[in-house]
């Protein structure tokens, strides 16, 4: 199956962004395909690498970085939530990328299922 992923919450703020990306790792053990995952609303906030977690707390950032590079995972970055939020390119975890709500519908259009994780 071919899956697309939408991630609506921080990293830390919500367990969406944990959650999406557990998902994300066991649909990918399983075989099924994990093109993209678009980052919307306060989601973008995975995307930043300033980003500094606490000794005992999982650097999702990170992690998702890891993901995509392992996986060759798109991930996107929505340019007007970002914009809105202060991240910039420059501020960008590797892996990452910055598009419009375009790649969003492309992603509905082109998998099975968006699974949405977040509010």
């Amino acid at each position: 199956m071919k899956i697309a992923i939408l991630v609506k919450e921080g990293p830390y703020t919500h367990q969406a962004s944990d959650s999406a990306l557990q998902f994300a790792r066991a649909a990918l053990s399983r075989g099924h395909s994990l093109a993209r995952v678009f980052f919307y609303n306060d989601g973008v906030y995975n995307a930043n690498q300033m980003i500094a977690p606490q000794s005992d707390e999982r650097n999702l950032p990170a992690l998702w970085s890891e993901l995509a590079a392992t996986h060759s995972v798109d991930l996107v970055v929505c340019v007007a939530a970002a914009n809105r939020r202060g991240i910039q390119p420059a501020l960008l975890q590797k892996g990452f990328r910055i598009a419009g709500l375009g790649q969003l519908v492309e992603a509905g259009i082109d998998n099975d299922r968006v699974i949405v994780f977040g509010d």
